[in-house]
């Protein structure tokens, strides 16, 4: 099979109760369970206006500018998946619309991350499903491939499978591998309730700060 213009089949993808569980979560406190050395960058941004994106990633990888294997992925998109494309970040033509989302919805995609750009964004932040982007441009899309469909991809150097799970929210995307969805999880749920009884303590004034200076002092600083 020829590599860079190929469709294959995903052999795995996570629950549907690990995608719940994690839609609950910030995408903040997930990056940190993690050791905050995975991210999708800065540059995707949301193209909806509100709302969390999670599910199990069905990957593209495409010339900047052409989408034609975007249009095969929805076709083959299962409901709950998110469509997840590296197409280089050339914001120069769009890959997708109002008519492309408008299918998808019907198929029942959760979201999509696009390293490229949209249009009709107006529309986009109307119908408000989870969409991130790098950028908007009223220039359509090529549809000449070539392109591959479910092989890993990467997208400011994380590194997304097939399967996988993808998380986005207003701070940005990330991606969970699947091997280790679970263990993310339950240090995701720790932190969270660290961070609870945390914000329990700064409302009552009861919160300890000696950390700060303990940690200038072991560092050096003078003053303290």
């Amino acid at each position: 099979m020829p590599i860079g213009f190929r469709i294959l089949p995903r052999h795995r993808a996570v629950s549907a109760d690990l995608v719940t569980a994690f839609a609950k979560l910030p995408v903040a406190n997930v990056s940190d369970s993690m050791h905050r050395m995975a991210a999708a960058g800065p540059r995707l941004r949301p193209m909806h206006r509100e709302g969390v994106l999670a599910g199990p990633a069905l990957t593209v990888k495409a010339r900047p500018g052409d989408n034609l294997m975007l249009h095969k992925a929805i076709d083959m998109a299962v409901p709950g998946d998110v469509i997840v494309m590296d197409a280089g970040g050339d914001l120069t033509n769009s890959l997708m619309g109002e008519l492309m989302l408008a299918h998808a919805i019907k198929r029942g995609v959760a979201g999509f991350v696009l390293n490229g750009a949209i249009r009709d964004a107006d529309e986009l932040f109307r119908v408000n499903l989870p969409i991130f982007a790098a950028g908007i441009s009223h220039r359509g899309p090529y549809k000449d491939g070539p392109g591959e469909i479910n092989v890993p991809i990467a997208i400011d150097g994380m590194v997304i499978h097939p399967g996988d799970l993808v998380l986005g929210d207003s701070d940005g995307v990330l991606a969970v591998p699947f091997e280790d969805a679970e263990d993310v999880l339950k240090r995701t749920q720790a932190k969270q309730d660290a961070e609870t009884k945390q914000m329990a303590a700064i409302e009552a004034g009861t919160n300890d700060r000696s950390w700060v200076d303990a940690a200038l002092k072991r560092l050096g600083c003078e003053g303290v």
